[in-house]
Formats: C-alpha cells, structure tokens, sequence
C-alpha cells in the first residue's frame, strides 16, 4: 500500500519496509527491550506473484547479510521462526549464520518470523509431541509452551499492527493471548521512531488485568 501511494512497483514498497528495520531494532534496543519479533513473511504470502515473492526473499537475505554485524556488535542475538527449509538456500545460509553468529549475545532477542503461521506453530508442537510419544497426563500449558517455535521466550506484551488493519493475520496465537494491542494507520515504512515511542506510552498507560477483575 505504501508502494501504491507513492505511484511505485510493489517490490520498492517492501524494500522502504525493509530500511526501516534497522531504526526501529536501535530505537528499541535504545529502551531497553529484551524481546521483539518482526513478521515479515507469512505461510499464506507464498500466494503472492511469483516475481513479489522472490524479490521479497531475496530483500530478506541481503536484510539480515547487511545488518547481522550491527546487530551483533549491539548484543543482539537472533532467532527465527518458521519453516527454514522452504526458504531459498541463500536465505537459510544467511538466517543459520546470523544465528551463530548472534548465539551468546544478550542484550536483546531479535526474532525474525519468515515462513511463519501461528496455526502451523502450534499444529507442529502437536505433531512433535505426538511423535515423542509424551503421556497424555504430561501434557500441560508449560510443556506444550516448551514445543512452541518461541520456547524460552516470555509471552507477547504489546502487539502493534501498522497500515491501519485489524486483525492479527495468524501471527503469534498462542503467545499474544494476553497481550495489548496497538493499531495505528501508519504505514510500516513511515512508522518511525516517534510512532513507536507513542506506542510504547500508550502501552505504559494500560492496566493489564490477565484475566482478573
């Protein structure tokens, strides 16, 4: 939408997203965030144009290829969540070295979710411990959390949806259930530093209740 706005090819659209990532990560970082996640292509935008979903890989690749150096040298480790192996080899290479690279660092944990469907999480977490042969009086919240792509990760406290839509688009399902939401109109190119900082305060202003009057 951003692309088409300004009267440009899609791909260029992403490529604006894709530049912005790097702000966004230091401003966050910046405040001290230990956890955020970037969805940047889902199970469901394979559905895209042939030529889209290629140029947007190939984004993604010379992305992390770019700013893995950066990224590590401020503490940064990264995760990914998905499916590796149907991503184009150039893309696996970059993601499982960016995630050595980044391994031991602390500072903050940077999950990129490419290939990612939070229904194709949880129906893998089924699958693995189906397979494990787990007992069925075994299986609680906290082992099933423990099959999960973000096992070890604490659960989501502030969803924010750019571009002015209202749905969550099979993103994180099981980790957001108690999360706060955020929606602004603000296309993900132009959502800048002020844009996420407002966020963050509107979030600070929240009383979380998880459940309780």
């Amino acid at each position: 939408r951003w692309a088409k706005q300004h009267g440009l090819p899609r791909l260029e659209g992403h490529e604006a997203g894709a530049q912005n990532i790097r702000p966004i990560i230091k401003c966050l970082n910046q405040h001290h965030i230990k956890y955020a996640t970037l969805y940047g292509f889902s199970t469901e935008n394979w559905n895209r144009p042939e030529d889209e979903v290629t140029g947007l890989l190939c984004l993604f690749e010379e992305s992390i290829n770019k700013y893995v150096s950066e990224f590590h040298e401020n503490g940064i480790k990264l995760r990914h969540l998905g499916h590796l192996e149907e991503l184009p080899q150039g893309l696996q290479t970059a993601i499982s070295k960016a995630i050595e690279l980044t391994k031991n660092n602390t500072r903050m944990t940077l999950n990129f979710a490419l290939n990612y469907g939070g229904r194709l999480e949880i129906l893998d977490a089924v699958r693995h411990i189906i397979a494990e042969s787990i007992p069925l009086q075994n299986i609680d919240e906290r082992l099933f959390r423990s099959y999960l792509y973000t096992a070890g990760l604490p659960d989501v406290d502030l969803l924010i949806r750019t571009g002015g839509e209202f749905r969550i688009s099979n993103f994180l399902i099981w980790q957001a259930v108690y999360s706060e939401y955020y929606f602004t109109d603000v296309l993900w190119p132009n959502f800048n530093q002020k844009e996420l900082e407002k966020a963050l305060l509107v979030y600070s202003q929240r009383q979380r209740r998880f459940g309780r009057l």
